[in-house]
């Protein structure tokens, strides 16, 4: 009987086991292939041959042919190299859930019926809460400070190496680490609404959108594993048919092919690397929403941006006092804020933020009025004095022909003018502009040198600022005065000529734009909702640099999935080789796989340590 033939314990080389050791290796036999022969049944029944199942019938044709030592061992090392594999994954899938450890489960809040303490699940802390942190405790919630200071550490979400400065007014957010003060802040969103928590689950879906590369390894594999047992049955048969040699030698270099046409190292080979790879850049506090998102960032040829936000800071700053006659910086700024106290326009607050910068208080304006489109007017120390734009300062009079030609050269550098004067004349100027990102053009040289071919500024702003702002900032192009779909039209156009195309913008209005590139990125998305949810990739600070960082990330990445593909190709030809001639063993073929599989796993996982 075939029981009696396996029974037997001879080898193809003659070697007799006796039958308490085969008893043994029959037990080590099913104790390796538990798990694996139920998923090679299954790829059976639907005539889909996996490496699974290629396993299960080496082990079997090599119990068959009396090679127990042999089975026993391909049965071992495979289910240790499915084990490894299982390792792998989750290690890199654990580096991105410990985000879930950045947030405390607990929070102390000041109870609003009778002002006393109370330490609770974050989940039932409600929103408009006043919360208490201590010295070096991790924030629990998304707040706004109220009373108190202290330097808050957000590298673990936006990957800055500086503790950030928080005061009465900043917002915070949960799962930073407080520095060394105590502060209040009032809860603005639910435990399940905070940054953090959209973030983890942004990348938990982040998983499940795959990269280029391993659709391509799933369908190479769909084709390959069939060929592979074809060319197995091939050496098991044709020598023996036609060329009369020995049956026994052919069907184990057969087997042999078999164990070595195993795709572990293959199937394993780019899953591990877009893991790590999203993992090591979520810790960067770069937030990519995806294996094909990260693997695009490595091709990319051309890059569009937004101005507003993205190389400038997003809100304007006073940059130059010019008073004229007898009048002085001072005077002219603290006049002028003196007639802006009252108004909520950028520039107002723009003014304002100077003279208490330079430690100037307003005095107190009398009979104010608002000029609409144009400024304001009061009444300072018993005379009229205005304040507004250049056309209101044609509209009062007294500008001279000098002065007219300051404001049109402020203008033609991308300046807002503001000036100010009184019922006789013009008492000064106030340029205002929102300042270029003091890393922009260090962020633009290196995205050139990093290979990008071109960089355009598409922005809705006046031709004046936007000239001036690319000149400073020193990108290849720009357009100006463009609406949403304006936008959408440009990096249409640069798609048509470039293919692989990038849209930097806040992620509100540029939306459109970043949705047309198929490569949206989000700036300073830190707390904003829209952001995270518009962009493919989220750069939680305002840190214009880790764009660079990004596309050399990607790189590393997808040079890694190449090493891994080819090294676990290569491996494989090798030992076909080796087998047609009789050098390969069932053993060393195994162990040779689980090699390549411990080789492609431990290159993936180095990207953790980007």
């Amino acid at each position: 009987s075939l029981l009696d033939a396996l029974l037997s314990g001879h080898g193809k080389e003659g070697h007799v086991f006796p039958r308490i050791s085969i008893l043994f290796y029959v037990g080590s036999i099913v104790t390796g292939a538990w798990y694996v022969a139920p998923r090679a049944l299954a790829a059976a029944r639907r005539l889909r041959p996996d490496m699974h199942l290629l396993m299960i019938v080496a082990v079997i044709g090599a119990a068959v042919i009396g090679e127990w030592f042999e089975a026993g061992t391909v049965a071992f090392l495979f289910s240790l190299s499915l084990m490894l594999e299982q390792w792998s994954v989750s290690r890199a899938r654990n580096a991105i859930s410990s985000l879930l450890d950045l947030s405390p489960v607990k929070a102390r809040h000041i109870c609003p019926t009778d002002g006393d303490i109370e330490e609770k699940p974050v989940e039932d802390v409600p929103v408009g809460a006043t919360v208490i942190v201590r010295p070096g405790e991790k924030i629990p919630l998304d707040g706004e400070v109220v009373e108190g200071s202290s330097s808050i550490n957000q590298a673990p979400i936006t990957g800055e190496s500086a503790p950030v400065k928080k005061g009465a007014g900043d917002e915070v957010f949960a799962g930073t680490i407080n520095g060394e003060g105590a502060f209040k802040f009032r809860a603005i969103k639910a435990a399940a609404d905070t940054t953090l928590a959209r973030i983890i689950h942004m990348v938990e879906e982040a998983q499940s959108r795959r990269a280029a590369s391993e659709q391509w390894i799933e369908k190479f594999a769909r084709y390959y594993t069939p060929a592979m047992m074809a060319l197995a049955l091939a050496f098991a048969v044709f020598p023996p048919l036609i060329l009369s040699l020995p049956w026994s030698i052919w069907l184990y270099r057969g087997l042999v092919i078999l164990v070595i046409a195993c795709p572990c190292a293959l199937v394993i080979s780019t899953p591990v690397s877009v893991v790590s790879g999203l993992a090591a850049a979520a810790r960067n506090g770069v937030l990519i929403k995806g294996g094909i998102f990260l693997e695009k960032a490595g091709h990319l040829r051309c890059l569009a941006m937004d101005k507003t936000g993205t190389l400038t800071l997003g809100h304007p700053e006073v940059q130059d006092v010019i008073p004229f006659d007898d009048h002085t910086e001072q005077e002219i700024l603290q006049r002028a804020a003196a007639l802006e106290a009252n108004s909520e326009h950028p520039m107002a607050r723009a003014v304002l933020r100077k003279a208490e910068d330079e430690g100037i208080y307003p005095e107190s304006a009398t009979d104010f009025q608002a000029v609409k489109g144009k400024g304001a007017q009061a009444v300072l120390d018993g005379r009229n004095f205005w304040i507004g734009s250049h056309r209101l300062m044609e509209e009062q009079g007294g500008e001279s022909r000098e002065i007219h030609e300051k404001v049109e050269q402020l203008e033609d550098a991308g300046h807002t003018v503001v000036a100010l004067g009184n019922d006789q004349h013009v008492c000064g100027l106030l340029t205002v502009a929102d300042p270029l990102r003091d890393d922009a053009r260090t962020a633009m040289e290196t995205l050139k040198a990093s290979g990008i071919e071109k960089l355009m500024m598409v922005t809705g702003d006046n031709e004046g600022t936007a000239r001036a702002v690319a000149r400073a900032a020193g990108v290849d192009e720009y357009r100006s005065e463009l609406l949403p779909e304006d936008k959408v039209t440009e990096v249409e156009k640069l798609i048509a000529e470039y293919e692989s195309v990038g849209m930097i913008g806040d992620g509100v209005n540029d939306a459109p734009a970043m949705a047309t590139s198929g490569f949206g990125v989000a700036m300073g998305a830190m707390g904003t909702d829209v952001a995270i949810e518009t962009a493919d990739v989220a750069l939680m600070s305002d840190d214009l640099p880790k764009l660079t960082w990004l596309i050399n990330h990607s790189r590393r990445t997808l040079r890694t999935i190449k090493q891994n593909v080819i090294f676990a190709l290569g491996l494989k030809a090798v030992f076909i080789i080796l087998a047609f001639f009789g050098l390969a063993t069932l053993w060393m073929a195994i162990a040779a796989d689980m090699g390549a599989s411990l080789v492609v796993i431990f290159n993936g996982l180095r990207l953790l340590r980007q």
